[in-house]
């Protein structure tokens, strides 16, 4: 054989064991958190992490702890180390539009967790369908109440997810309003999503309605812990009826002591791990296959993935977050 068809023939293997190790490079994911509350943000990194070590990535986590100038900083620090996709769970809606756009600077692609980035050129978002959460907090508590004094504490201002939870209370609640069956005595959105919000709000709510509230609507568990905390200070614990949503383990005990009516699961394990296998994929081949759904952030329509919420009430924990392995039966009821 000519030396000259031997040097090519080793070229030509040496080209394929290039592109083969190309293809079999790790995939590393930057995972830029907001903040570890409410409590279920460690489990959704825990889950994230597994889902994509099980699927090869290698995962770079980092959080904010709600500031967003933080936030910004931190991606810019994976973005220098070499991520070849950010996932992203925004402390604020529209100030993280910086963020997606220093990421296409680095030709880097940009998955929204679970709240949508507002007014930028967004690759992906993946969430569960939150209008469909706030119908089922309303849908429940109307028929538990269809007449009475309603207060509503809505979740953070800075959080697409909160307005989205309005919507749908609001879609359930306006005919009850405008037949005057329902009167919205307190509704505000809250700054973070934080206990001593739901607390300082309900405190306000009450004072302003010399305590005539037949039913709050708290956007998460944890402004719902603050809202029972004050309900209890004014001796009207398990005498309102609240909901929530997260099923956090203090809301699901309250929920068997009746001091809480319900809240609304979202299955951490589905999103956490359809998030890690949707980012493995758009780093690999540059976008997702496998949805058809896009969502309106203000400027495009991002391609997405929203998963259904479920209803959890005395009657069903054992089939939803039990059943589901997210907590534990007997710390429930302890």
């Amino acid at each position: 054989m000519k030396p000259s068809v031997i040097l090519t023939s080793l070229l030509f293997l040496f080209v394929l064991s290039a592109l083969d190790s190309c293809s079999h490079k790790e995939v590393k994911i930057g995972f830029l958190m907001d903040d570890y509350i409410p409590e279920r943000w460690i489990r959704d990194k825990e889950l994230f992490v597994q889902r994509a070590r099980e699927k090869g990535a290698g995962v770079l986590v980092e959080v904010a702890y709600g500031d967003p100038e933080k936030q910004y900083e931190l991606a810019r620090k994976l973005l220098d180390e070499g991520v070849d996709i950010l996932v992203l769970i925004p402390v604020d809606l529209k100030d993280a539009s910086r963020i997606v756009q220093l990421a296409h600077q680095y030709k880097v692609r940009v998955l929204s967790y679970d709240r949508l980035i507002r007014d930028c050129n967004l690759d992906f978002y993946i969430s569960f369908d939150n209008v469909e959460v706030g119908k089922i907090q309303a849908e429940y508590l109307s028929n538990l109440c269809p007449q009475g004094n309603y207060a509503i504490i809505g979740g953070a201002i800075t959080d697409n997810n909160a307005v989205l939870l309005k919507i749908g209370q609001m879609n359930v609640l306006q005919p009850f309003i405008e037949r005057g069956d329902i009167k919205i005595v307190y509704d505000h959105f809250v700054d973070r999503w934080h206990e001593e919000e739901g607390y300082d709000h309900m405190k306000k709510c009450l004072k302003q309605n010399n305590n005539k509230v037949d039913v709050v609507i708290a956007a998460n568990d944890d402004l719902a812990t603050g809202v029972v905390r004050a309900l209890e200070e004014h001796n009207m614990k398990g005498r309102v009826y609240v909901a929530g949503q997260d099923a956090d383990l203090a809301a699901c005990q309250r929920i068997v002591e009746g001091t809480q009516s319900i809240t609304v699961y979202k299955p951490i394990e589905a999103i956490a791990t359809k998030a890690a296998d949707i980012a493995i994929e758009i780093a690999k081949k540059g976008s997702c296959a496998s949805t058809q759904l896009t969502v309106n952030n203000g400027k495009i329509m991002v391609p997405a993935l929203l998963l259904p919420p479920m209803l959890v009430n005395r009657e069903t924990i054992g089939l939803t977050v039990v059943a589901d392995g997210y907590l534990k039966e007997n710390k429930i009821y302890q």
